[in-house]
């Protein structure tokens, strides 16, 4: 007689959506604290599973058509760039940002750009689960983004939803946002874990089954990452973060997931009255113009992708009147700008330990590389001694521990954007290849370095 299975509880966790039998403060998948939640009793053991007749046979992977599964492009070419070069059949995109960074203004653009392409055979299909209709008429109005092939539908239930997308047959669907949807299917009020699972789910698999290109607007939290399950990130296709300053009309579509190109890219776009419009051409957006040297300033390229950015990095050095120096950073990573600070202290013998200092970028740009270490401590060095750099120079280099510096990736296209906007002085690490046009001089310290400043400073 078969002993009968006492009925316990279940735990799935709200970030990745592991099970177990028992509650534990921290789950033993993603190592997430305080994410675990009681679902009921757990599922019974697995019946055995038998073949069952597949959908189509398989084929060889040389007779698979891929003809199907080109990306189409959007009519928004900085979007292209980062989707890797358009939207492909079927896909779901998940765009993420801020509250006001533009995410709305943008793919109301794009959905405006492909009615006007292929409205005839492939409408766009625009839903707003946050908005009403006449909102949504309006900022379309103010920004010309108006087409009879373009719909619009303000709704938060997901049935009704897939009712939308079976009158209009659409070849795009934009969902605004997906913490707004909900179904009777499951619990659970909108936003939150069921709902925002269940209704991704659906999405995904209505955007497989019609070969429908979908686009998805999520919110993020506090800490700029996505609002909902991480499970949101893992059910779909690619996952881009729109950024901005909201005091500057820069903003970056910066691609962290993508199973259709490359996940490291940036597209640059400008806020302007009238919308959003795409800026090819950014590296002018993030230098201070100027014909006299300051000091405490440096220029230096850093890579997006597979873009070179010119940056310009700031700093202000000055006497402290509070027992622990003031350090204030922006658009730099704290932790390395410590590290920078302390180096060139030990190693270049300037003196900071009773200064505050203060670092910034131009333009709302952010620096995440390595390659800004010898600008950073070249502008630093300059604002303490008061010796400018000349404007023509552009500074690379990762500076460790030591002192040393070290070389970093593309050098030579950096250097070659460089000089596009007329920068013909350089100061790199041994060994980097070096385009015609450009004057470097090479720093295997930051000893060499601190001390060409003061040679190019004094003129000579």
């Amino acid at each position: 007689m078969a002993k009968n299975v006492r009925s316990k509880p279940a735990w799935r966790c709200a970030e990745c959506g592991n099970e177990s039998a028992k509650w534990y403060g921290r789950c033993p998948e993603c190592q997430a604290w305080g994410t675990l939640e009681e679902v009921g009793v757990p599922k019974a053991a697995l019946a055995k599973i038998v073949a069952g007749a597949p959908s189509a046979p398989a084929r060889p992977i040389g007779e698979v058509d891929v003809e199907a599964a080109r990306a189409r492009r959007t009519g928004v070419s900085e979007l292209d760039r980062v989707l890797g070069g358009g939207l492909v059949p079927g896909a779901v995109v998940l765009l993420a940002g801020e509250p006001g960074v533009g995410k709305s203004t943008l793919l109301l653009e794009v959905a405006f750009r492909w009615a006007a392409r292929d409205g005839a055979s492939s409408p766009a299909l625009y839903v707003t689960g946050e908005e009403s209709a006449g909102q949504v008429r309006l900022r379309a109005e103010r920004t010309g983004n108006v087409h009879d092939a373009m719909y619009l539908a303000a709704e938060s239930d997901i049935s009704a939803i897939l009712a939308h997308v079976d009158q209009v047959d659409p070849g795009l669907l934009v969902v605004d946002s997906v913490q707004t949807l909900s179904t009777t299917a499951v619990e659970g009020t909108a936003g939150g874990v069921t709902q925002v699972r269940t209704v991704t789910a659906a999405l995904v698999a209505l955007a497989k089954e019609r070969g429908l290109p979908v686009v998805l607007v999520g919110h993020v939290t506090k800490d700029g990452s996505i609002a909902g399950p991480r499970v949101l990130e893992h059910l779909v296709d690619v996952v881009l973060h729109f950024e901005g300053d909201r005091h500057s009309t820069l903003r970056l579509v910066r691609g962290v997931k993508n199973r259709f190109g490359p996940a490291d890219e940036v597209g640059c776009f400008e806020l302007v009255d009238d919308g959003i419009r795409g800026v090819p051409d950014p590296s002018g957006l993030f230098l201070n113009k100027r014909e006299l040297a300051v000091p405490g300033t440096a220029v230096t390229v850093t890579v997006e992708g597979k873009r070179p950015l010119v940056g310009e990095v700031q700093a202000l050095v000055s006497r402290s009147a509070l027992p622990t120096p003031r350090r204030a950073v922006s658009g730099l990573d704290s932790a390395r700008v410590a590290m920078a600070l302390a180096v060139l202290e030990r190693r270049g013998g300037i003196r900071l330990s009773d200064q505050d200092v203060f670092v910034a970028t131009v333009g709302g740009m952010r620096i995440t590389e390595p390659v800004a270490d010898l600008a950073l401590t070249l502008a630093v060095a300059s604002a303490a001694s008061g010796r400018a750099l000349p404007p023509d120079l552009v500074v690379l280099g990762e500076v460790g521990l030591a002192g040393e510096v070290r070389r970093v990736h593309g050098v030579k296209s950096r250097l070659a954007e460089a000089a596009r906007l007329g920068f013909v002085k350089a100061l790199i690490p041994p060994d980097c290849e070096v385009p015609e046009g450009v004057r470097a001089r090479v720093c295997p310290d930051l000893g060499t370095a601190l001390d060409i400043m003061e040679a190019v400073a004094q003129g000579r």
